[in-house]
C-alpha cells in the first residue's frame, strides 16, 4: 500500500520582529498584559512589499532540499493562506514560478488556521490515488495585513511567516500519514471573520474575532477531533509522541493538553515567538521541532487546529 511520507520540512520568518515592548508604544497594553493572556513575547511582521508567495517560495525551498529531491521531482504544490497576494491567480501558481518549477499543477486552500491539515489530507488523497508522487504543502499567512493594528484585542494576537513539508509516495509501510479528522460547521462563521470580501465590500476587510466564544470552541473542537482520530486509527493516546496544536494562545493549548491528559513535555510550543500565524502555526512549529531534533524518525505525531468557518480538523502521522 502506498503511503504518504513527510521526506522533508522548512520554514521562513520575516526579518522584522515586533516585541510586546514595541506595542506598548502604539497601543494600550503592555509585556505582562499579553504574556499573562496569551504567551506571546513577539511576533514576526513582513514588509509591504514582503508577499505570502515569496515567504511560501522560502519554505518550500528548503523543504525540497531537506526531502534530498529536485525541482523537477515536485509534481504538485498545494499552498494553504487565507492572506493571498491576489483574488486570482492562486498564490500557488506564483510561489511554483518563483521556485521555478514548470510541471504539474499548483492550488490554493482556504480554511484559514486548520488550512494545512486540510491541505495534507488531499495532498495524501493525491497520493494515495496515484495522482501525485512528491506534494509540497505550504502553509503561509501575512496576517499583519488582517488585523485592525488599533484593536489591541486581535493585533497582539497575529504574526507572519511560511512553513512547508514535502509528502512523497512511499510502499515501506515504515511510517506516512496514518489519518484524518476534518470538521467545520458554517453557524459560527460569525464568531471569526473579515468584515469584508471580493463581493460584499470590494475590499479584504479586517479581522473580527469573539476571543471568549472562539476559546471555547477551539478547546472543545481540537480536542474532540484528536479524541475521534485516535478511536478512529487504533492509536492509543500514550503512543502519541508529541502533539503539535495550532499556535493560536497559550492559554488554548494548555487547557486542551490538560483535557485530553497530554504531559506538557509532548507539547509542541512556539507561539510566545510566533504568535499565530493562521495556516503557517503547525508547520512553523513542526519544522522548529524537527529541525532540533525534538521531533525524531519514527516518532508519532499528532496535530490539531481550529480556524474561522468555523473549520477544524486533526491528523496523525508516523515521521
Amino acid at each position: 500500500m502506498i503511503q504518504s511520507v513527510i521526506t522533508g520540512s522548512g520554514s521562513y520568518l520575516p526579518s522584522r520582529i515586533v516585541t510586546n515592548k514595541e506595542l506598548e508604544q502604539a497601543i494600550e497594553t503592555s509585556d505582562e498584559w499579553i504574556v499573562s493572556r496569551t504567551g506571546i513575547k513577539q511576533r514576526h511582521i513582513a514588509g509591504d512589499t514582503e508577499y505570502v508567495s515569496a515567504m511560501a517560495a522560502n519554505a518550500g525551498k528548503i523543504a525540497i532540499e531537506k526531502s534530498g529531491l529536485q525541482n523537477t521531482d515536485i509534481d504538485l504544490i498545494i499552498v494553504a493562506t487565507t492572506t493571498p497576494d491576489k483574488t486570482f491567480p492562486a498564490t500557488a501558481v506564483i510561489t511554483q514560478s518563483l521556485l521555478g518549477i514548470k510541471q504539474g499543477a499548483a492550488f490554493d486552500v482556504q480554511a484559514v488556521c486548520a488550512g494545512f491539515i486540510y491541505a495534507i489530507s488531499i495532498a495524501d488523497s493525491m497520493i494515495k490515488s496515484g495522482s501525485a508522487k512528491n506534494v509540497l504543502v505550504i502553509g503561509a499567512d501575512k496576517m499583519s495585513s488582517l488585523v485592525d493594528w488599533n484593536d489591541r484585542g486581535t493585533c497582539i494576537l497575529f504574526g507572519d511567516g511560511a512553513g512547508a513539508i514535502v509528502l512523497s509516495a512511499s510502499n515501506s509501510g515504515n511510517s506516512g500519514i496514518i489519518g484524518f479528522d476534518l470538521n467545520s460547521d458554517g453557524d459560527y462563521r460569525d464568531i471569526l471573520y473579515t468584515n469584508g470580501g471580493v463581493t460584499t465590500t470590494g475590499t479584504s476587510g479586517k479581522l473580527v474575532m469573539l476571543g471568549k466564544e472562539v476559546f471555547k470552541h477551539a478547546v472543545e473542537k481540537m480536542g474532540s477531533s484528536l479524541v475521534k482520530l485516535l478511536k478512529k486509527s487504533g492509536i492509543e493516546q500514550h503512543e502519541v509522541d508529541w502533539l503539535v496544536p495550532h499556535q493560536a494562545n497559550i492559554r488554548i493549548i494548555d487547557t486542551l493538553a490538560s483535557k485530553l491528559g497530554f504531559a506538557d513535555e509532548k507539547i509542541i510550543k512556539t507561539v510566545s515567538n510566533h504568535a499565530n500565524t493562521s495556516a503557517a502555526s503547525i508547520p512553523l512549529a513542526l519544522d522548529s521541532a524537527i529541525a532540533s531534533n525534538t521531533i525524531k524518525k519514527g516518532e508519532i505525531v499528532a496535530i490539531t487546529a481550529i480556524g474561522g468557518g468555523l473549520s477544524w480538523g486533526s491528523c496523525i502521522f508516523k515521521l
